[in-house]
């Protein structure tokens, strides 16, 4: 089983556009050092599709020489099945523990299509998968009648709800029980999905604050719910970043100001200016200077 919070991290590059291994391998290390159950490489937030597939697999090498015994997971966002198959094969032969696998975008595909693609990428890697099912982002939603399909494949066992219709968790449950593992992934619906029964997190503002999102998640399963409404509260502000096209800029810039990184993007995403760059960091800012004490938990 899968559980708790798993950072869909960025991905850190030196000013001469090439992977900077020393600060990806400092940031990645902040999120152990907090606490955080697993780890998922080059997904929407970590660039994926400007990413080399040999970058990626360096990605995955250093990711795992700090994870310990964490899971680590690699992303597949490919646009065609062929793609998506030879690099979930690459990455278990690289090591992953599993992978985070996305329909064939940016093709909007019909239900048979996409079942077909999620089932030959499981199946190609061999490795227990978590689906993630963004509609809102992609274009494509991944229903229940397909998650019924997806529920005989053995390396289905866990799903993304990145639906934002916090009904769906419930509605999951209801159907399948415990067959998925199920992960909120809308930062800030993270809470009212956690209460509603997820019991994991794929978290972008961790990136910059770790801690903090791994106290809402310990106190949840502690029940002390009134503590974690509290922390999301202050938080919800640098959670709405998230939920963003430019969600990328937004939370590297968090990390600018949380955790003494830099913003460099991968073109042709560009780091943020002017008035929005202004807008994003008073939000940043006011939050740093009203952060929170953390109970024990």
């Amino acid at each position: 089983m899968w559980k708790g919070v798993f950072p869909a991290v960025t991905t850190k590059f030196t000013e001469a556009d090439t992977l900077d291994l020393a600060e990806n391998e400092r940031c990645f290390a902040l999120q152990f050092e907090a606490g955080c159950h697993g780890m998922i490489l080059c997904g929407s937030l970590g660039e994926a599709m400007a990413l080399e597939p040999e970058e990626k697999l360096e990605l995955l090498k250093l990711a795992k020489s700090v994870a310990g015994d964490k899971p680590v997971l690699m992303t597949v966002c490919e646009s065609s099945t062929r793609r998506a198959a030879k690099a979930a094969e690459a990455a278990a032969a690289a090591g992953a523990a599993g992978l985070m696998v996305l329909p064939g975008v940016p093709y909007k595909s019909a239900p048979h299509e996409t079942i077909a693609h999620l089932k030959t990428v499981v199946n190609a890697a061999g490795l227990p998968s978590m689906i993630y099912n963004n509609p809102v982002a992609y274009g494509v939603d991944i229903s229940l009648d397909m998650f019924e399909e997806l529920a005989g494949e053995k390396h289905v066992v866990a799903m993304k709800e990145s639906t934002d219709d916090i009904r769906r968790v419930t509605d999951v449950i209801n159907r399948f029980g415990d067959r998925f593992d199920i992960f909120t992934g809308v930062d800030n619906l993270a809470l009212e999905s956690l209460a509603m029964g997820a019991i994991g997190w794929v978290a972008g503002l961790v990136v910059a604050f770790p801690r903090e999102t791994v106290a809402i998640y310990e106190l949840v399963q502690q029940g002390r719910m009134a503590e974690a409404l509290d922390i999301y509260r202050w938080f919800r502000p640098l959670l709405d970043l998230d939920v963003s096209t430019n969600l990328v800029q937004n939370i590297k810039l968090a990390e600018v100001h949380a955790i003494g990184s830099n913003d460099r993007c991968r073109a042709p995403r560009q780091p943020l200016s002017g008035a929005e760059r202004a807008r994003v960091e008073a939000v940043i800012t006011s939050a740093l200077a009203k952060r929170p004490e953390l109970p024990s938990f």
